[in-house]
Formats: structure tokens, sequence, C-alpha cells
């Protein structure tokens, strides 16, 4: 089933997921319901501030939205956010969203850019 909006929130809002943000908020099909980051300062916190999006330095609140949320997507690059983000998942019972993690969104940003895009942190941890 086709979607019209996509809702999705973000973990990680420094070197890789503000470009990231940056691209979302300038999408009409997508709602962007929050965006954590441990650095209420990073840049990508500043900005989803100014452009009046839910931020938060704790993503198990974003994990808390449930099934309003479509795409939860993890670019902190530390497994263990990643894991926490699955456990709260199957700890609410959520199986509409679905979580996306930093080595998806290196791709769909280096498809963007027609060439590959380097991040900060290496995905071999995954």
């Amino acid at each position: 089933m086709p979607n019209n909006l996509f809702r999705v929130a973000v973990v990680g809002a420094g070197e890789t997921g503000t470009p990231l943000l940056r691209k979302l908020l300038a999408a009409p099909f997508v709602e962007l319901l929050g965006v954590a980051d441990l650095d209420p300062e990073a840049p990508g916190m500043t900005l989803a501030n100014h452009r009046d999006v839910k931020t938060t330095t704790n993503f198990h609140e974003l994990a808390q939205l449930g099934e309003q949320l479509d795409v939860l997507i993890d670019v902190t690059g530390v497994p263990a956010v990643r894991d926490g983000l699955r456990k709260a998942m199957q700890e609410t019972g959520n199986h509409h969203t679905v979580i996306v993690h930093e080595m998806v969104v290196q791709l769909m940003l280096s498809l963007l850019n027609g060439e590959l895009v380097k991040l900060k942190h290496d995905t071999q941890d995954y």
C-alpha cells in the first residue's frame, strides 16, 4: 500500500544526521515527528528546533511514538542505540515502525548525490 506521507523520526543529529534532516525537512511527503541526540546543541537539533520539530536527548521518547511513526532512522553509529531501539519496538509490540540504520542512509544519500557519501561512523559494527 503506497504512502502519501511518511512519518519519520531521526536518532543522531550530528555530521550524518544533519544533512539527512535537511533532505527530510525539504520533502513535502515527509512529516518529521522528532529528532534525538545526546547533545542538545548538535547542529541537527538546532535545525529541528528552528523548524518546530520535537527534539529530545532520550531516543526512547521517539521509540515510544509507536504506530504513529512509520520510519525511525538511526544514524548514531552506536550499536547499543540500535539494539535499544529494537528492544523498545519489541517491548511495545510495535510491528509497524521500520528501523533504518546508517548503512541504508549512506546508500540513499549517495544515490541522491550521485557519488559515494562517506559517513563519520564505520558501519562494520552493525
